[in-house]
């Protein structure tokens, strides 16, 4: 019979708080009425699937069934609370953009949507405050995932998806052949991006046939000189005037506000993304040339 063991830390708290947090979002927000739109349910997604995966990581923490989990608990519990923090970070952002900007709600409803984008955020900060304590510090042995070149490949296949959903409503991405490299460049960093988390929380580094360092650096550097590409293609291709591209926003931006974005604000938003994203692995590629970890 399993054991119940409470011990008390910061780390547990933290998780507990993420866990009321997220239940209280989606519970609030189905409360104040349920809507048929992909933003709304992107943004029950998040908060349900936060505090599913919350559940489950304490009741395997408290129950000791750690060695029964067939992922690296070492890596599997950090990896999921920083997707938790930017899957609650997006929630926050869209749920109000979308559904309490202007006047397009009042009295009960209204209540019921700001205090459910509160405790998105709380449990956003929840979140974040459970990657901060169970990251790697300096010189400590820690799986991949615990360290700063693990959470940034979080982050980079996170701003990826993002930039998927804005390239393919409308799809934005053939009417060039330089614009489809860009998607091109997209899909693989991700691609080997989602591998290499994947890899990691399967313990299962060791089946690729050079050493797992060596690969992650070279994976970066090729990344950062793909994203770069891609950061100076797009914009140009999709806002310059010789490529038919449109240089200001159209007038037809600011009469409609039924999609939350317009099609020239997505474009401008997937060049932000971009530009993020090679900073991001930019980033990536500095730490991976240096890192020296301990598979456990």
């Amino acid at each position: 019979m399993a054991l119940v063991v409470l011990q008390s830390s910061r780390l547990l708290w933290a998780r507990v708080a993420a866990l009321l947090f997220t239940c209280v979002a989606f519970s609030v927000a189905t409360h104040g009425g349920i809507i048929s739109d992909s933003m709304y349910d992107w943004c029950m997604f998040c908060w349900v699937f936060s505090f599913i995966c919350t559940l489950v990581v304490l009741v395997v923490e408290l129950l000791g069934l750690q060695a029964r989990v067939p992922v690296s608990w070492t890596n599997f519990p950090i990896t999921f609370a920083c997707y938790a923090a930017l899957l609650c970070l997006s929630a926050s952002i869209i749920f109000p953009f979308f559904y309490l900007k202007g006047n397009r709600t009042s009295g009960e409803t209204r209540d019921h949507r700001i205090v459910a984008t509160v405790f998105s955020c709380l449990a956003t900060l929840a979140y974040l405050v459970e990657v901060s304590l169970a990251r790697a510090r300096p010189g400590e042995v820690a799986g991949y995932m615990a360290t700063v070149p693990g959470l940034l490949k979080v982050c980079e296949t996170f701003v990826a998806i993002i930039i998927f959903l804005f390239i393919s409503n409308p799809v934005s991405y053939d009417s060039h052949p330089a614009v489809k490299w860009c998607l091109a460049v997209y899909c693989i960093c991700f691609v080997i991006s989602m591998a290499i988390v994947v890899l990691c929380v399967g313990e299962c580094t060791g089946c690729l046939p050079i050493p797992f360092p060596r690969f992650l650096s070279a994976y970066a550097l090729l990344a950062v000189l793909m994203y770069l590409t891609a950061t100076i293609i797009w914009p140009v291709f999709k806002f310059d005037s010789h490529y038919n591209g449109q240089t200001r926003r159209p007038n037809s931006c600011s009469q409609s506000f039924s999609d939350g974005l317009c099609s020239w604000d997505k474009l401008v938003a997937i060049a932000v993304l971009t530009a993020l994203n090679f900073l991001i692995y930019l980033a990536d590629l500095a730490y991976s040339a240096r890192l020296v970890f301990v598979r456990t």
